[in-house]
């Protein structure tokens, strides 16, 4: 029989404790329970906060049967390291509600930045019904400071061995507080996730993970903080071994979350020469996208690979057009060849490019804006993310920030795409700079503006995959959702626009553009809702606001006050 030891008041009472087939020791500061079954972990993943991540309004409206974009495969790990005897569920709260009173001997809660908020909430709930609980996840990992009052254990960095040093700990009843990881993992050593603990039909895609690091040195960015610079990957039979577990169950779908998947170009090839017979072999079964750093559009092998092992999308890191804000974050893979060109080299071979900008570096004027509004135009992307700088804690921008004296007096700043920072801008006013902000959104997602950009993207395309996975009963689907409850609703001129923007000569292309036109309406309805009065269609009226500067903010448009970093977009290549 095991012995579970417990901080704080009892977890069971006595009823509970019978149907554990437990007995209870009390002291002054513990609860001794010697089981005779198998230890109980509960592993919970925070519901996220609302923000143009979320695509609520493609889940709610148009993408049938789904709940939300992506599931928590750090969670998914971190029950395959657990010994073979735990008895481990995960839940995830943006699918099911939380169980009030699991039955559990642990409760681990996960978290990025973003969901700190619920995070904490999370934590004092099972804290103060006697669990014992655990923290980890991205932000414990930067922050573990913050969670030591809120929890029984920190884990703080990669988990694939300071996770089974704690489980070992908890089943002798000697758990320390803090787990952290000063060492380097081996991607070797990290086991196929245990996908059957989640309800997987219910996400967009399903997440897989191949290397962990970034050779590059972003000041923004908190990847090399916590992961550092040397890419270490996989090996190629383990990304088989899981791709495998996703096939067996029928997912089509797969996002490579790595912080760059081609940090290491060399063996970013040869694993994407593997998919490419993966998929030769098994009927081309998967569609797959991730991120990558703008230096890809410089390789012509690389592309082609992509192409291949067909990739429908990539995730970039564009940042700003205006080259002294690249060189001032330190972002230089971005600075040795024309922007412009390189998305539409993408675009030529058959990959969407998805990407994030940011606005408030120290060069960054109100003349910033329309520099962005004129590249997003032109280079057609529709999932621009754009979002304002902010400055996540540990990393050297945070550092910098702090001894200028230009960071804001709230740090509890969670989401870099709401109207709120923590950073003081040096060339433009705080209230400037939020104004620009929502003018440039509100502007971009007019009707016209997403046809333009529709048409901008397509004329460069080459065309779609050949190996599409989508069947056309579901692409029709969506098309039928899409026009009922987003181009129909803007009456005679949405659908004028949305009508001129399918390419009817490149019939190939048509569901590209049904896509954009189903990300630009879902933007627009969080701007609708968040950003405080709806996109004005009226003769361009974002745009001249935002060329004149004219747009006013009031105190309103700050919600809780400056909101850290969301941090997906914050950390893209």
């Amino acid at each position: 029989m095991s012995a579970s030891r417990y901080a704080g008041p009892s977890l069971l009472d006595s009823a509970v404790a019978e149907y554990y087939g437990a007995d209870q020791s009390r002291s002054t500061d513990s609860v001794i329970f010697i089981r005779s079954g198998p230890m109980r972990l509960l592993l919970i993943n925070p519901k996220f906060p609302e923000s143009f991540w979320s695509f609520q309004w493609a889940i709610d409206k148009v993408f049938s049967g789904k709940r939300t974009i992506s599931p928590p495969l750090g969670l998914a790990t971190l029950a395959a390291l657990c010994p073979e005897s735990w008895q481990v569920e995960i839940v995830d709260e943006n699918i099911d509600p939380v169980p009030s009173k699991p039955a559990a001997d642990i409760v681990g809660i996960c978290g990025m930045g973003v969901q700190f908020k619920r995070q904490k909430e999370l934590l004092a709930f099972y804290k103060g019904q006697g669990y014992f609980v655990v923290a980890g996840g991205s932000y414990a990992s930067l922050c573990p400071e913050l969670y030591a009052p809120l929890t029984d254990s920190v884990v703080a960095g990669e988990a694939e061995y300071i996770w089974k040093e704690f489980c070992r700990d908890f089943e002798s009843g000697a758990a320390k507080p803090l787990y952290r990881e000063t060492g380097e993992v081996a991607l070797t050593d990290s086991p196929v996730p245990r996908f059957d603990l989640l309800k997987l039909a219910q996400y967009e895609v399903v997440s897989l993970q191949f290397s962990r690091g970034c050779p590059f040195r972003c000041e923004f960015c908190d990847i090399i903080v916590m992961f550092g610079r040397k890419p270490r990957t996989k090996s190629l039979e383990q990304v088989g071994r899981e791709l495998d577990r996703l096939r067996a169950v029928g997912v089509r779908s797969v996002f490579f979350v790595d912080d760059n998947f081609i940090g290491n170009k060399p063996l970013a090839k040869d694993l994407l020469q593997f998919l490419h017979d993966y998929q030769e072999k098994y009927g081309y079964w998967f569609d797959f996208g991730t991120e990558v750093s703008l230096n890809v559009a410089q390789d012509n092998q690389l592309l082609s690979l992509f192409q291949l092992a067909n990739f429908e999308w990539v995730f970039i890191g564009i940042e700003s057009p205006d080259e002294e804000s690249l060189k001032e974050t330190l972002k230089f893979q971005n600075t040795r060849q024309d922007m412009l060109a390189s998305v539409r080299k993408l675009y030529s071979h058959g990959i969407n490019v998805l990407a994030g900008f940011i606005i408030g570096f120290d060069h960054d004027t109100v003349a910033t804006f329309e520099m962005q509004h004129r590249f997003i135009m032109q280079s057609g992307i529709h999932a621009a993310m754009i979002g304002l700088l902010v400055a996540i804690p540990k990393t050297p921008l945070y550092d910098r920030l702090e001894k200028e004296g230009r960071l804001a007096a709230d740090p509890d700043v969670q989401d870099n795409t709401k109207l709120g920072t923590n950073i003081i801008p040096k060339q433009m006013g705080y209230e400037e700079m939020i104004s620009g902000f929502r003018s440039l959104y509100c502007s971009l997602l007019e009707d016209r503006n997403i046809a333009d950009r529709i048409k901008n993207k397509t004329r460069y395309f080459a065309g779609v995959p050949e190996h599409t996975t989508d069947s056309f009963g579901g692409q029709f689907g969506i098309l039928v959702r899409l026009f009922v409850h987003g181009v129909a609703p803007g009456g005679v001129a949405r659908i004028f626009h949305f009508v001129r923007s399918i390419p009817f000569f490149r019939p190939t292309l048509i569901p590209l553009a049904i896509g954009d036109w189903v990300v630009g309406l879902t933007m627009r309805d969080y701007v609708d809702r968040q950003f405080g009065g709806k996109v004005d269609e009226s003769d361009g009226a974002a745009a001249r606001a935002l060329e004149s500067g004219a747009a006013e903010v009031s105190p309103s448009d700050f919600q809780s006050g400056p909101a850290v970093a969301g941090l997906a977009a914050s950390r893209a290549p």
